[in-house]
Order: C-alpha cells, then sequence, then structure tokens
C-alpha cells in the first residue's frame, strides 16, 4: 500500500501548496485557470477513450453502461445530492471541481493497474509515477478552486485500496488480462469529458449521475466468468 499512501500524499501536498497560491490570484486569472481545467478535462478524457476504444472485445458495452449507469444515477439523483453536499461546505465552484479532480485521479491506467501490480508484484512503478502527475494537478486545481480539493486525496486512496485488495486476495494478474480494465477506462474517459464540458460551462452533463456506469463492466465480466 505504500504507493498508494504516496500518491495520496502527493495530492495533500499539492493541494495545500495549491491553496496558498489560490489567495494571490485575481478573478481573472482564476477564471483562466477554470477554463484550462475544461479543457484539460476534456482533452484527457478523449485520450483516456481514444486509447482504449481500439483494445476493446465489446465495443458496444460502454454504450450500455453509460445508458444503465444514467439511469440508476439519475434515479438516485447522484449528481444533485452530491453537489448540494458539497457546496453547502465549499460552494458551487468545488463541486464541479472536486468532482473533475476525483475522475481524473482515479479512472486511469495508472490508478488501477498500479494498485493491482503492486499487491502482486511489489511494483509501485505506476503509483509513483501516477503520484508525481497528480501532484501538478491537485496544485492547479486546488489554485482554481481551493483547500476543498484535498478531499479527493481519501477518495483516491479508497479507489486504490480496493484494486490493491482485488490484487491480494482475487486474482490480480487475471483481472489486468481480462480486458476489464480497458472497459472501465473508455467509460471512464467519457465521464471525463463530460466533466470537462461542465467546467467549461458549455453542458452540465450532471456527471455523477453517470457514475454507476463504472461497475457495470464489473458486472459483465463477472457474468461473462461465471456463466460463458
Amino acid at each position: 500500500m505504500i504507493g498508494t499512501v504516496v500518491n495520496a500524499g502527493c495530492i495533500i501536498l499539492g493541494s495545500v501548496v495549491g491553496s496558498l497560491l489560490k489567495k494571490g490570484l485575481g478573478s481573472k486569472y482564476q477564471d483562466a485557470l477554470y477554463t484550462a481545467m475544461g479543457i484539460s478535462a476534456a482533452a484527457l478524457g478523449i485520450s483516456t477513450f481514444c486509447g482504449n476504444i481500439a483494445k476493446s472485445t465489446f465495443p458496444v458495452l460502454f454504450i450500455i453502461s453509460l445508458a444503465l449507469g444514467g439511469l440508476t444515477g439519475t434515479a438516485m439523483d447522484l449528481d444533485g445530492r452530491t453537489k448540494r453536499l458539497i457546496a453547502r461546505y465549499g460552494g458551487d465552484n468545488l463541486a464541479g471541481g472536486l468532482i473533475s479532480a476525483c475522475l481524473l485521479f482515479c479512472v486511469g491506467t495508472f490508478s488501477i493497474v498500479g494498485p493491482i501490480l503492486s499487491a502482486t508484484k511489489g511494483d509501485n512503478t505506476f503509483l509513483y509515477t501516477n503520484a508525481t502527475l497528480d501532484l501538478v494537478t491537485s496544485m492547479v486545481f486546488a489554485a482554481t478552486y481551493g483547500i476543498g480539493i484535498i478531499v479527493s486525496a481519501a477518495i483516491l486512496f479508497c479507489w486504490q485500496g480496493m484494486f490493491y485488495l482485488i490484487g491480494r486476495f482475487a486474482s490480480g494478474p487475471m483481472v489486468m488480462e481480462s480486458g476489464l480494465i480497458e472497459e472501465i477506462a473508455i467509460t471512464g474517459g467519457l465521464l471525463i469529458v463530460a466533466s470537462g464540458l461542465g467546467l467549461l460551462k458549455i453542458k452540465d452533463c450532471k456527471t455523477l449521475n453517470y457514475l454507476p456506469a463504472l461497475l457495470v463492466p464489473v458486472i459483465w465480466f463477472l457474468a461473462k466468468r461465471l456463466f460463458f
């Protein structure tokens, strides 16, 4: 778990440093950072999607995932409830920024494969690389949205911890070879794009309502293994 601890620690450090920088930024510079974060999120989401869709053996699974996930999340009002909770303590801007930060930190090959490699082979290379990237990203996010971004460190720790436990107690190599990671990344990439559109004020996609879509590939692969 040392790699995950380092990754979460880098987000905490970046959030603290970024929040200190925020105090010296005028409103027009903060607006420029909002736009930069929106463009970056959209670009990274597209890159994640395009980098994994060619590897998919079920190229329509992400469509089914988004449809089922969106219906489930909308019924539960995940986006509205989460944003209202965050806005109560940190304001409306923080809600959008925190959602985008969590998606960027958690939905990616490094954050999924890294903990599994750490658990099965003791290799923390992916996690240390991810920690470096997240240090810089959290710094910019916190400079834009404030110290509240630090909450994403706890979310990342739980997310990576889940995959670490999968690697320890399930069959880590089988998880990586099954194609599950690619399917999660494809759907996650589109959620990051949706988050970027929200930051740019182009379209509020209510991204969190689609979060259950990340579970659909997991259910599909479990069903495939059990029944096919």
